[in-house]
Parts: C-alpha cells; structure tokens; sequence
C-alpha cells in the first residue's frame, strides 16, 4: 500500500513535535519524532512508504497536492497540534479533493485529545488516531489493503457507513518488545529527511533525535506527551538496542555531532542511564549525547553520563517558587535543584534551563523572584515560556474550570508571527502580560555581561560548541533587539509595577 506521512505545511519552521509546537525564537526545528518511527514500522510491514515534513523543508500545499494527484496514496497520515488544527483540517480538505479515494487519518496530540471534536471539524477526515500511533496505523494499513472492518483496528476514532461516529477500543501501550523491533529512526531520517533541517539550540549541530523510552512516571500537570500520547507508564528499549543505534548513527551519519535524547526524562530510570552508559564505554564508542532530565539526579549519574559521552541535560526548572512547584505537581524541590546545579558543574555537564511563567499561584513578584534564580542557577542557555495549555492536560483543565481561558480559538494559541502565545489570564497576570513577562526575562537572562563573556570563554575552551551558539544567536537576536536594554521595556514596567 502507499501510504504519505505527512507533517503538513504550515508556518516555515513551525514545530509541530515540541510540546509547546510553535515557532522558535531560539531557532529550534524539532523532527517529526512520532511520524518518523511510525513511518519505519511501516516499511517494515511492507509499505511504500513516503515521509514529507513541510515546515522544515518549505514544500507547499500545492507541492503536496501535486504528489497526491501523481504518486496515488491510498492512505494518507496527517500530523497535528492545537495551534495549526484550523490550518491542518484545510489541508485534510484539500488533499480530499484532490485524492478521493485516499483514507485520511488524523494523528498528534490534539486530535488524540478531542477525537470527537475534530472529527466533527470535517467530515473529509475519515479518521483519527489515539495515543502512541506506530502500530495503530500498521494495523489500520492493513485493514485497508485487506477490505477488513475498522472495528479490527484498535485505538481509532472513524465515521462508519451510517455517518456515525465510532471509537474502538485502546491500544495497549507498547512495551519493550514492540520498541526493540522498531527500525531505527535515524535511518529514516536518513532515506527521507534533509539532517542540516533540523536544529536545537542548546544541542551540537547537526544532530538527531531520538526517542529511548515512552511515557513518564511524574505528575507534572502542564506536560503533554504523558497526558495525550504516551501515558505515565515508563516503557524503555533494551540498552543493547539503544547502544546499537548508537553504533549506527557513527558509522552512517558520520557528519552527525550530537544525539538528542528526546525521552520525557531519560533520568527516571537511574540504573537504565548507568548500564547504557557502561554499554557505550565497554564499547569504546565516541559519541556525544544530550538528555533530558528532572533537576532531582544525583551526582554519581551524571558522572557516569559524562563518561557515557552526555554533554548537556535539558531540564525544568520552571519557577523559583515552592508554592507553584507544588501547585503543578513537578515534585522537586528548591534546595535540591540548587544542589543539581551545583553537581552538574563538578560532573561537567552543560545544563539548558527552562522556566515557565504564569503557572498556577504565578505572581508578579514571583516572575521577578524565578528571573532572579535563572541568574543564580546559571545554566548555559535558558527558555522562559509563557503558559501553554492543551486539551487533555490537568493544566488545561485548571484553566478552563477557573475561568483563566481567553479563548478557544485554536489558532490563537500562537502570535502573529507564530510564536509563542498564552491564553491564560488569571486575576494575578494578564496574557499579554505574560508574554511581555518572557520578553523581558530573556532580556534580563542574556544581556548581562557576565553571561556574554561566559559564552565566550565556552567557545574558545569548546570550540565545538561555538556553531550551536552561533546559529541560535543569529535567530535569537533579533528578539533580544527588540527590546531596548538602556530603557525600561513595557515588560518591565508591568513586571516592576
């Protein structure tokens, strides 16, 4: 069967696969994890096969369009988020009428999420998907070819013969059996996928990412993979597996310099992170890795981490303020974190920080409070977003509940210019205020000399990280500038008021 994987187009450079899908001020370009690996398993089952990732690469509608009139899917994957749902129905439309004979599925978070609502969006949507999709479309694809009812397939949402909205049951999560037997997603990206796309600012350029383990055993309410794709069961592949797909990626992606693992928290399981890195070392490997990590680690493993090849861990501080850590249940503590970064520095480890603003209990004066901590903390490179609320989280239905949304227009999830928005207005903080909170942070965070001399002084004794610094300067910057460091932003005002 053929079958297009789409990451539809969108705005250039828009992220669909981070979990707060925008474009980035940092320049970040996220791959198409999730349709990535489902893509292999398709393959493997057969299929031909076609990935297209339009924000990264800039194909347009009418390009797509025009493969589908040529190439004749017959299955057709649509990816989507909240913010680019109006965008990506339209799309679904278009490539209806343009391929009636295709079957379109809709995939991602948000369709996950509200399957019912965005089945009613368009009735040329013939379907979507819930959860980890891998092999809910191997299963659907073969219905399909086979002429078998779609009451077979497991974990959909369709329209029936009779116009009639049908959900069948979940699919299981997929355990380390079914992860292991995944093909490697850095050889998809390889057959399908332009690798200089791609970037994060705090990792080497060029990298890959990859995804180790599913799902994740914190609480954290704001965080959206566990909560609409992925669960909070912690699912890993085997060591030897990940260690294999090391090997690969040195030895056929040779111009690659880092590996992102893209894991919710790599760190959970303490004694998985050890035995891979002891797997890497008795391979004698020289690779070079950054994870994701809760700020709770202790010092021993990130020793280990260092000699396994991890440079950097990305990881969420989110707020200096005990009261709102509590409140979005992220289970750390301010002492502890402290100590974290204290232990990073000894392992000699980079740390890419992230706070959050505007998160239950959020103040003005606790913005002012985390912004100072940032400093203190001294991370290599922070975020500091706006709250971002998604259908299917406890967050989500924070807001909802205590009146806190301005909207529920999908599209308005984002800025003008595609970035980052909120719509969350508590009787503390206005969303404009909070987006204007981030800005000035970001201004207090990197305009100080300090900082600047410490980046300089990391190039010179790393010279591989000055590429990443440079690149994610040349996007940032221009934010940076925007707000006039002599003078007292709007931000600030509203911040210092």
């Amino acid at each position: 069967m053929k079958i297009l994987m789409l990451n539809p187009p969108f705005l250039f450079r828009f992220s669909r696969t981070s979990r707060s899908p925008a474009i980035s001020k940092g320049g970040c370009v996220y791959y198409p994890i999730w349709m990535g690996y489902a893509t292999g398993v398709l393959e493997k089952a057969g299929h031909d096969v076609k990935l297209l990732d339009c924000p990264a690469s800039g194909m347009k509608l009418e390009e797509v369009v025009e493969l589908t009139r040529d190439w004749k899917p017959e299955l057709i994957v649509v990816d989507s988020v909240t913010a680019s749902f109006n965008n990506d129905v339209k799309v679904v439309e278009t490539l209806k009428d343009a391929r009636p004979e295709a079957f379109i599925i809709m995939v991602g978070t948000h369709v996950g999420a509200l399957p019912e609502i965005s089945l009613r969006a368009s009735r040329k949507i013939d379907a979507v998907a819930r959860g980890e999709y891998d092999y809910i479309l191997r299963d659907l694809a073969h219905a399909l070819e086979y002429k078998k009812s779609l009451d077979t397939v497991l974990g959909i949402t369709y329209w029936d013969g009779e116009g009639k909205l049908k959900f069948t049951p979940n699919m299981p999560p997929i355990e380390q059996e079914g992860l292991d037997d995944m093909p490697f997603v850095s050889d998809v990206y390889k057959r399908h996928l332009k690798i200089r796309d791609y970037f994060y600012p705090s990792v080497l350029f060029p990298e890959v990412t990859i995804i180790t383990g599913r799902g994740c055993k914190y609480r954290c309410t704001f965080c959206k993979w566990p909560q609409t794709l992925t669960g909070h069961s912690y699912r890993a592949r085997s060591v030897k597996n990940v260690v294999d797909e090391f090997e690969w990626i040195a030895k056929n992606l040779p111009e690659v310099k880092d590996i992102m693992i893209e894991d919710d928290t790599l760190t959970q399981d303490k004694a998985r992170t050890i035995e891979l890195c002891r797997e890497v070392q008795s391979r004698g490997l020289d690779i070079t890795w950054t994870c994701n990590s809760r700020a709770d680690l202790d010092l021993e493993t990130m020793q280990w981490m260092k000699k396994g090849g991890c440079r950097l861990m990305c990881v969420g501080f989110e707020s200096a303020d005990q009261l709102i850590l509590n409140n979005i249940k992220k289970g750390t503590r301010i002492e502890k974190i402290e100590q974290f970064m204290v232990d990073s520095k000894k392992a000699n480890l980079l740390v890419h920080g992230c706070f959050m603003m505007g998160n239950n209990g959020e103040t003005k004066e606790t913005i002012k409070k985390t912004v100072e901590w940032a400093k203190k903390l001294e991370p290599d490179t922070a975020q500091f977003f706006p709250i971002m609320v998604y259908p299917g989280t406890e967050a989500f239905r924070w807001a909802q509940e205590g009146g806190y949304l301005t909207t529920q227009k999908w599209g308005e999830w984002l800025t003008v210019e595609g970035t980052h928005n909120t719509i969350v207005s508590t009787e503390h903080l206005k969303a404009d205020e909070l987006v204007a909170s981030c800005d000035w942070a970001r201004k207090e965070f990197y305009w100080r000399p300090s900082y600047i001399v410490s980046r300089l002084k990391l190039m010179l004794s790393q010279p591989r990280e000055a590429p990443r610094l440079m690149m994610g300067a040349k996007t940032f910057m221009k934010y940076l500038l925007d707000i006039d460091f002599w003078k007292k932003s709007a931000a600030e005002k509203q911040v210092s008021a």
